[in-house]
């Protein structure tokens, strides 16, 4: 298929938000009633309905061996450059690592893979490996070096998934896919269209940042310096959008991947710094404003790189 039609839903619903924005159309605070709900309620709701239907026997994919394999070396290239260069602390080294190599699965993934692949089953897996191991290891290094002030550190860790509501989804979807059980049509039928209210509202959400170009959630105390770090800001970008998806390349062909195959990894390692970082790193009063620039600006390059990758492999 033509690589237009594919992204033109993406394009299109993003430059309704800022257009939303830009003439005031639903009011001053819109960005951040709709962020609230499309991280809160609705894609929970998208993981939930997603991850009942998906096995942890579906982690055991070579595909994802080497979208996840770039997605390490990334991560821990970017937090090791920004201790060696940069001389940030262990909270501040997690939040780079992790915007350097965590992917916009749901908001974005979702879409381009139902459009470019034809399935949403790779991108879940995606999100699945991401919800279950990579969001709990940052939020437990995060905890344990800039409490978030709910009480005892011990205690905040271990009530993560409670307070989380990606966690505490993206593990009850598991538990029951597991388990074997399907909760009946009418308890389904909501969620699922909580789930699709939430891919579009997000988009819009991201449109909408792109106006204002603030911060819609912001922790007490947060550093923003982010207009004072554009050499981390280039280097984030440069190995999200550029680095990361050539790395899964070199392991995919390295493991002789099947060319559909090689080309989930690849668009999926080209996905842009996902929003939960951002939300992440406002909760623990961590530079807010540097992440929510490398969201924006790995937002904007994405749509070119991905674009160009479909294309690619499309010939």
């Amino acid at each position: 298929m033509s690589v237009l039609p594919a992204f033109a839903p993406i394009w299109v619903l993003t430059a309704l938000g800022y257009l939303l924005s830009r003439f005031s159309v639903l009011g001053p605070a819109a960005d951040e009633v709709l962020t609230r709900l499309a991280f809160q309620v609705a894609m929970p709701a998208v993981l939930f309905s997603t991850l009942i239907d998906t096995p942890l026997s579906a982690l055991v994919n070579p595909g994802l061996i080497a979208f996840g394999g770039g997605t390490a070396l990334i991560g821990i290239t970017g937090a090791l450059l920004s201790w060696l260069l940069f001389r940030r602390r262990l909270g501040e080294r997690v939040v780079t690592g992790m915007a350097a190599c965590y992917v916009n699965a749901a908001n974005l993934g979702i879409p381009v893979a139902l459009q470019v692949l034809g399935s949403s089953s790779f991108i879940v897996t995606v999100l699945l490996f991401q919800s279950l191991f990579m969001m709990p290891s940052m939020l437990t290094l995060l905890e344990s070096d800039v409490p978030s002030g709910d009480g005892p550190k011990w205690r905040a860790l271990l009530l993560l998934p409670v307070r989380n509501p990606v966690i505490a989804a993206s593990l009850l979807g598991v538990v029951v896919g597991t388990s074997g059980w399907r909760p009946p049509e009418f308890v389904l039928q909501p969620i699922h269209t909580l789930g699709g209210a939430g891919i579009a509202t997000a988009l819009l959400v991201l449109g909408m940042s792109l106006h204002t170009g603030r911060v819609p959630v912001e922790a007490p105390g947060a550093m923003n310096a982010g207009h004072g770090r554009r050499g981390e800001l280039v280097m984030v970008v440069g190995l999200k959008v550029f680095a990361q998806p050539a790395v899964a390349l070199v392991i995919g062909l390295a493991l002789d991947l099947p060319r559909p195959l090689l080309l989930a990894a690849v668009l999926c390692s080209a996905l842009p710094t996902a929003q939960n970082i951002f939300i992440a790193s406002s909760r623990y009063a961590i530079d807010a404003r540097f992440v929510r620039d490398c969201v924006l600006l790995s937002t904007l390059l994405s749509m070119v790189t991905l674009s160009v990758i479909a294309a690619l492999f499309s010939g």
